[in-house]
């Protein structure tokens, strides 16, 4: 059984749906990527799996049991604009935070000591959201996201304004609260992020799931039989199709498709007959590809 289910859900404003008969099932102890162009309906989606707003029609279900009000207490929501109080000192802003979501001042206090010390800012206790830059008060505000522990964590473009290493630091993290127990809803424009963080997916595009799966399976069904290999000689052959073929440092780096009804083996026992073979690797189409391939309408470049 899944952590979350949505189930058929249908919401629509002032004559637009916004959602359209959405499905999905998160799995329990998973990232699972929520993503689509803008305006395709994943904030919504988000606001209604939140409680802040209730589907016209459809159901959602935590833990196998329709979603109600008091359930948002075990859910944590980093979204994509920020809403710290810029006057306000940092810390003290945590422990309000902190203790509306629950939490007694004194566990707040020791939760809050772990992550500043872990994210090395203790020193930012006593300033003002508006001394920092947009990068640093994300960092706060994912503190305050987790602080109390939720079962179920929704990010939205939570690397938004963060340089490449602190983006990686809160990529660890995330992955770390995966493994300590938390499900995860990963919402994001920056597929490589979803290649390296997300199991599975779903994509949104004008209101309705238009993909949805394991993101290995799913490059995996857009292939196009394309190879990159490394060879000492140059490949010289009508038997497949050279995308391009460059010479470097001696040895060379062909690009190749082959025909849809040889084997991998065929291509490879091919291939030897002409060269010492270095590397031999299938290339699968990146989901930034596939993202755009989906929306778009149009094949994925070869």
């Amino acid at each position: 059984m899944a952590f979350l289910e949505v189930e058929n859900v249908v919401k629509q404003f002032s004559g637009h749906r916004a959602l359209d008969g959405v499905s999905l099932e998160v799995p329990e102890n998973s990232v699972y990527g929520l993503l689509g162009p803008n305006g395709a309906g994943k904030t919504t989606l988000i606001r209604i799996i939140n409680c802040i707003t209730a589907p016209d029609s459809g159901e959602v279900r935590l833990n196998g049991k329709k979603m109600t009000a008091d359930d948002v207490r075990h859910i944590g929501y980093l979204p994509e604009e920020r809403g710290l109080y810029k006057k306000m000192k940092i810390g003290e802003q945590a422990l309000y935070l902190a203790q509306l979501r629950g939490m007694t001042k004194k566990d707040a206090q020791k939760a809050l000591k772990y992550w500043f010390e872990k994210f090395e800012i203790q020193s930012w206790w006593d300033k003002k959201v508006e001394e920092l830059s947009k990068g640093m008060a994300q960092k706060v505000q994912f503190i305050t996201t987790i602080l109390h522990d939720p079962k179920l964590l929704i990010f939205d473009e939570p690397f938004s304004g963060f340089d490449p290493v602190n983006a990686d630091l809160l990529k660890r993290e995330i992955l770390e609260l995966r493994d300590k127990g938390a499900t995860i809803i990963f919402s994001t424009h920056n597929m490589v992020t979803v290649e390296d963080l997300c199991e599975n997916i779903s994509l949104v595009n004008k209101s309705r799931i238009v993909l949805q799966g394991n993101v290995a399976e799913i490059r995996a069904s857009h292939k196009t039989d394309t190879f990159s290999i490394q060879s000492v000689n140059e490949l010289k052959t009508d038997d497949f199709k050279i995308i391009e073929q460059l010479r470097k440092n001696n040895l060379f780096e062909s690009k190749i498709k082959k025909s849809h009804t040889d084997t991998n083996n065929e291509l490879l026992t091919n291939l030897i007959k002409q060269s010492e073979i270095l590397s031999f690797q299938e290339v699968l189409p990146s989901m930034n590809d596939i993202f755009i391939q989906t929306v778009s309408g149009n094949s994925v470049d070869e």
